[in-house]
């Protein structure tokens, strides 16, 4: 029976990470924040109120700023360097690949604004590509929570790791589900539904999408295992292995770009142990265009209904 969750009311990521943010800089003073012009956007602005000696505005200058954080960290620092995902990723790749992820430094890069559910702002900023970019680097951590506790939860979490993250998040309100009180683990997936049919992998905005999709499921007879894939990198790739075992068939569910994310990844894991059918759920090769957050997950067909509709047609090709 698919497991019922309860949305305690739409909150937006970012909020989490601001949340997360501003109890870890209470914990430990060595926490610095720095933002590209974007400090009430990204939601450092209840830190750089509470402790203005410890934040630093670079305004528009995404590069400077990671290397300034890069820099604080080599002298003890815990740097978290904020700003839209497009920003913070593409403008800037070179300066995180030589100052952030080859010098392994403690910088935490936090990407708000990211995925297709920017909604309005369009193709320009809506950032499809940032997962495989980040992946793609090594000593680097990847995590995309899927709502407001455990963005913040995550923040908390990454406060703590010593050495290079990638925290994304986005800017609409969402439901928001896990527990208010949840401890983050990071390189742990998180099985929110137990199922013996289909495995559904989801990341981000679409572990609530894959939920509802298995309570669709559920009304055909159809059990559908959902299992959250909060940190993309290092992946559970036991847990992975041994759902697919279970259910012998897989979606994977991402607001991403088809190439380089968690897609691909789960797929390689699964070539490589265990096999498996795999039907895929992501924004295709193309970027996005103009739409509420809702309106460009059903035109993209990153909703409930599609997920449901690809674990059907997974589990008509399993052997």
């Amino acid at each position: 029976m698919a497991t019922k969750y309860t949305n305690t009311g739409n909150k937006d990521t970012r909020s989490g990470f601001g949340a997360g943010l501003l109890e870890a800089g209470k914990k430990n003073p060595d926490i610095v924040a720095l933002t590209a012009d974007l400090a009430g956007s990204v939601k450092m602005d209840a830190f750089a109120k509470a402790f203005p000696e410890r934040f630093i505005q670079c305004g528009i200058a995404e590069a400077n700023m990671i290397g300034t954080a890069a820099g604080l960290a080599i002298t003890g620092k815990i740097a978290f360097a904020g700003s839209f995902a497009e920003f913070v990723t593409g403008r800037v790749y070179d300066q995180i690949r030589q100052e952030v992820a080859y010098g392994k430094t403690n910088v935490k890069i936090a990407s708000s604004h990211a995925g297709i559910t920017l909604g309005e702002d369009g193709a320009t900023h809506q950032t499809m590509e940032d997962i495989a970019l980040m992946r793609a680097l090594p000593n680097m951590v990847v995590i995309n929570p899927c709502d407001y506790n455990q963005c913040k939860a995550a923040t908390l979490a990454i406060a703590e790791y010593e050495g290079p993250v990638y925290l994304r998040y986005g800017r609409p309100s969402m439901p928001n589900f896990t527990p208010e009180d949840q401890v983050f683990e990071i390189g742990k997936a998180i099985c929110m539904n137990e199922g013996k049919d289909v495995t559904i992998f989801a990341t981000g905005h679409l572990v609530w999408e894959a939920i509802g999709a298995a309570e669709i499921l559920e009304a055909e007879g159809i059990s559908a295992e959902v299992i959250d894939i909060a940190t993309i990198k290092p992946l559970d790739e036991e847990a992975v292995i041994a759902s697919a075992r279970k259910t012998g068939t897989v979606v994977c569910a991402e607001e991403h770009n088809m190439c380089g994310g968690l897609g691909e990844l789960i797929s390689g894991v699964l070539a490589a142990n265990e096999p498996t059918p795999v039907e895929f759920i992501n924004g295709g090769d193309k970027f996005g265009q103009t739409g509420t957050p809702a309106q460009l997950l059903k035109a993209y067909g990153m909703d409930a209904e599609n997920i449901a509709a690809a674990a059907r047609k997974a589990i008509s090709r399993k052997k």
